[in-house]
C-alpha cells in the first residue's frame, strides 16, 4: 500500500482530510496523489440565467484555485511526495477514475455542510464502485494513528473478509489489534479464522467477542471504540445490499455519522 489518493476541495472537512492522508503516506512511505476535482452542476434549472450560472462557475474556480495554491505552499514543507491532479465533471467519477492506480482514498466519512450534493454521498458510491478502500475520517479528525489501536469489525460477511485482507499493511503498522467479533445470530465465519488469517502475516490479535442480539451492530461497535480507546477502525462497508441498508439505516451509515475516529472500509 503505496499510492495514496486524497481528495482536495475547499470545503470544512478538507483539513481532515488532509492529515489523515499525510499520516498515512508517511507510515507506509509512500506517495501521495491530490484530486481537485471542479465539480460541474448536473441542473442548469437550478439557477435563474445562464448569467448566474456563470457567476457561481466563476467564483468557485477563484476559491478552488487558491486553495490549491495555499495547499501546495503547505506541501512543499511535508516530507511526503506528492502530485496533483486536477479534472472537472461528476465527483464520485472522476475521483473513482483517478483512484485506478491508487491503493488507497482519503475522503471524509460525513460533512456538516456539503458545497456540493454530491459530497454527501460520496463515500458510499466511492466504497462500492471504486474497487478501492477507502479510509473515512470524520470532520473534526486532527490525525491518523496507524501505530495506534487497531479495531477490526468482524461479522463473517464478504465485506469483512475484504476489509480485513485489505487492511493487513497497515494493521502490520499497529501497536495493538482486536478482532472484535459482533455476533448476531448469522455468524458464518468464527472469528478465530480471521485471527489465524492475521497471525499468518505476523499479527496477533486480541479477540473481543460482543452479541448483538438486542443492541444493533454499530452500537456495539460505537461502544467498542470508546471503551478500547481504539485510534481507527477496519470494517466491511455496506455488507448487505445498498437498497436494505436506505431503508432501514445500516452499519455503514450510522458509522459515518457518528464515529469519531478514522475508518478503514472495503467492499
Amino acid at each position: 500500500m503505496k499510492n495514496v489518493l486524497l481528495l482536495v476541495h475547499d470545503d470544512v472537512g478538507q483539513e481532515a482530510r488532509l492529515q489523515c492522508a499525510l499520516d498515512l503516506t508517511r507510515a507506509v512511505q509512500g506517495h501521495l496523489t491530490c484530486v481537485d476535482v471542479e465539480i460541474m452542476p448536473r441542473c442548469m434549472d437550478d439557477y435563474v440565467s445562464s448569467g448566474g450560472l456563470g457567476v457561481l462557475l466563476a467564483e468557485d474556480e477563484v476559491r478552488q484555485v487558491r486553495n490549491c495554491e495555499r495547499l501546495e505552499q503547505r506541501l512543499e514543507h511535508e516530507d511526503v511526495p506528492w502530485n496533483w491532479a486536477d479534472a472537472s465533471g461528476s465527483l464520485e467519477h472522476r475521483v473513482r477514475l483517478a483512484s485506478r492506480l491508487s491503493d488507497i482514498i482519503v475522503v471524509n466519512a460525513r460533512l456538516d455542510q456539503f458545497p456540493h450534493y454530491e459530497m454527501k454521498h460520496l463515500a458510499g458510491e466511492l466504497i462500492v464502485k471504486s474497487g478501492r478502500p477507502l479510509l473515512a475520517v470524520p470532520q473534526k479528525t486532527t490525525q491518523f494513528r496507524v501505530a495506534g489501536h487497531a479495531l477490526v469489525a468482524w461479522d463473517g460477511s464478504p465485506a469483512a473478509e475484504a476489509a480485513l485482507q485489505a487492511a493487513v499493511p497497515l494493521l502490520a503498522l499497529a501497536k495493538d489489534v482486536t478482532l472484535v467479533e459482533v455476533d448476531d445470530g448469522s455468524l458464518d465465519l468464527p472469528v478465530e479464522l480471521a485471527a489465524e488469517y492475521l497471525s499468518r502475516h505476523g499479527i496477533t490479535p486480541i479477540v473481543d467477542r460482543e452479541k448483538a442480539m438486542t443492541d444493533i451492530a454499530s452500537t456495539v461497535l460505537l461502544a467498542q471504540c470508546d471503551i478500547l480507546r481504539a485510534d481507527w477502525l477496519v470494517m466491511g462497508g455496506f455488507g448487505h445490499h445498498r437498497l436494505i441498508e436506505a431503508s432501514f439505516g445500516g452499519v455503514t451509515r450510522r458509522m459515518f455519522h457518528d464515529a469519531k475516529i478514522p475508518l478503514f472500509l472495503a467492499h
